[in-house]
């Protein structure tokens, strides 16, 4: 290495971090709730793992969530084994405490980005997304196509009508709006999400059904990914339609940090696997996911189909043909046209994209760690529903505490009143939320959410590298991703009744194209709400940090073109909130 390339390549990583530095650090504020209610055994914060009381379920001794709380902000590990009074029957770990300290190279630094306070107790919004996740659990056996225009199903239209009967929908969702009709929730974009085309065709985003082309196996309706010499299956084991922790003990154990996850009891081992039908089978797909890995698999789909890449670079992946202008023998001007001979790999190209979206998924995590822990230590939704079960019981100990659940109870009495009928059909008279995992939430706080900030890195990258105007095609034969060209027809993917296979809808008249921009929104808020299926986060937690992960994708992309010093490029990138956000070296 010569002299100047050593000074040359040390000034880089200097302007990177330039770069970083000059990103405003954001002033990061919870709703308040942990302070306003402390003298109430804080029933607005994340402690699960700490022992709680048996009639209230609220923490049972302050002090014990008060060293939970020193331990987070002084940050060394060991404290939560030596200085935290946990409950006896913990059996489960915190996940990553102190992740949110960590400094990162590349990327915005984990606390150069923040999120909102999230719905405070009290607030129409935080009513409106708790009757939200009580009415995905509802619906969670109801198949994914009855989220559909002109579905009769009552089960959903119930759901429909008591969501817009609630203040927060009548006034118009201000703060974090979903996308709607006229006003209205409605059977087509309930549970959709906020961002341009998630509530375009199937609820499912295609990326989440279809695979590609294998050697001896063309077409994507077989749900295989070629991975390598390795095969990804789109299907997932069927989970028994069964609900937990809604009875009253049960719930007190899971709050206490014990394991009740039975893998044994959890599946329903006499079915095959299936594609997604049902909500169950998306909560059971973020169950267990490697976080990054639907991103991967679009990835990977893309890029066998050939996908463009952005046309602000896509030369230098090889797209394409070079135009020259040039003289003919007689002096006339001509115009040659040459295959490119210089292509992508290990820049512009498939490892250097599979490589990001993986990446920027562990900067994601960090971030989220901190306002997870250290910023603002929000209880899961089933927390707050033992809170809404037991308000009485509260009020007795702390009125004041006791009157506001109390109050969220009747802001959504409709919705509990259906979820009591439900839990008492399945044999607990509680208004206990129904959850989809035996164990419950994670052990970690609400929000952010570690899956939609990953969802929101992930996608970021993708929509930077390939060209987001694209649709889903077929053409001659084979379903592509694509820009427009006469004579192709649209194409979607839906599961068949039970699962086994894979129903292509073509060419009709009614029939959108499905958009590269709005498949890969959709994949982000199926991956996001899924675990809003699941009963472990709410709504403003897919929101937020969705457009916290966008921020650090950015961030990452924006340092890493400095990387790049001849060719010019410009990657597109469409944000969620439907805008347009330019990286490169113009």
């Amino acid at each position: 290495m010569s002299n100047n390339r050593r000074r040359d390549a040390m000034r880089v990583r200097i302007s990177a971090a330039e770069m970083a530095a000059d990103r405003s650090h954001p002033i990061h504020q919870a709703n308040g709730d942990e302070q306003r209610y402390a003298s109430a055994n804080y029933p607005m914060s994340f402690t699960k793992g700490l022992a709680h009381d048996a009639t209230t379920g609220l923490v049972a001794d302050p002090q014990a969530f008060e060293s939970f709380r020193t331990a987070i902000d002084e940050a060394y590990i060991d404290a939560f084994t030596t200085s935290v009074r946990a409950s006896s029957d913990k059996a489960r770990a915190w996940e990553a405490p102190t992740a949110g300290v960590v400094y990162e190279l590349n990327g915005p630094d984990p606390q150069a980005v923040t999120m909102a306070p999230a719905p405070a107790l009290g607030t129409i919004e935080l009513a409106y997304e708790m009757a939200e996740v009580y009415e995905l659990a509802l619906i969670r056996d109801v198949p994914l196509t009855e989220l559909a225009e002109g579905t009769t199903n009552t089960t959903v239209l119930d759901a429909v009508s008591r969501l817009n009967a609630i203040g927060y929908a009548l006034n118009g969702e201000d703060g974090r709006p979903r996308l709607n009709s006229g006003g209205n929730i409605t059977p087509q974009n309930l549970f959709r999400g906020s961002s341009p085309g998630v509530d375009t065709g199937p609820y499912l985003s295609q990326f989440m059904l279809i695979g590609n082309d294998q050697p001896g196996d063309p077409g994507v309706a077989h749900g295989r990914i070629q991975y390598g010499a390795l095969q990804i299956d789109q299907r997932v084991p069927v989970a028994a339609a069964q609900d937990y922790l809604i009875d009253w003990n049960e719930w007190l154990q899971a709050q206490n940090g014990e394991d009740l996850r039975d893998n044994t009891t959890l599946f329903n081992t006499s079915q095959p696997r299936r594609f997604m039908t049902f909500p169950r089978d998306l909560a059971t797909y973020v169950h267990d996911d490697a976080l990054y890995e639907a991103y991967l698999n679009a990835c990977l789909i893309l890029l066998s189909m050939g996908t463009p890449f952005d046309p602000g670079f896509a030369k230098l992946a090889g797209h394409g043909e070079l135009f020259l202008n040039s003289l003919d023998i007689n002096g006339a001007l001509s115009l040659e046209t040459h295959a490119r001979q210089a292509g992508g790999f290990a820049l512009y190209g498939g490892p250097h994209i599979l490589t990001l979206v993986t990446e920027v998924a562990t900067r994601a995590l960090k971030a989220v760690r901190y306002q997870k822990f250290n910023n603002h230590l929000r209880l899961r939704p089933e927390a707050l529903a033992g809170r809404i079960h037991r308000a009485s019981q509260i009020a007795s100990a702390f009125p004041a505490a006791g009157a506001a659940f109390a109050d969220l109870r009747t802001a959504i009495d409709p919705t509990v009143t259906a979820v009591e009928t439900a839990n008492t059909t399945a044999g607990a008279s509680t208004a206990l939320l129904p959850m989809a995992f035996q164990e419950g939430s994670p052990m970690h706080p609400s929000y952010g959410a570690g899956h939609a900030t990953v969802a929101g890195a992930c996608v970021t990258v993708l929509k930077a590298f390939f060209d987001t105007g694209c649709v889903f095609v077929r053409r001659g034969g084979a379903d592509i991703f694509s820009r427009f060209q006469s004579g192709d027809t649209t194409v979607q993917y839906t599961p068949n009744a039970d699962g086994s296979s894979l129903v292509a809808t073509t060419g009709q008249p009614d029939q959108p194209f499905l958009t590269l921009e709005g498949e890969l929104n959709k994949l982000a808020a199926n991956i996001s709400i899924g675990r809003n299926m699941a009963g472990v986060h709410y709504y403003s937690d897919y929101y937020d940090s969705l457009r916290m992960g966008e921020k650090i994708a950015i961030g990452m992309l924006e340092e890493q073109a400095l990387c790049y010093p001849t060719d010019p490029f410009v990657m597109s990138v469409p944000t969620f909130d439907g805008e347009v956000y330019r990286i490169g070296n113009r």
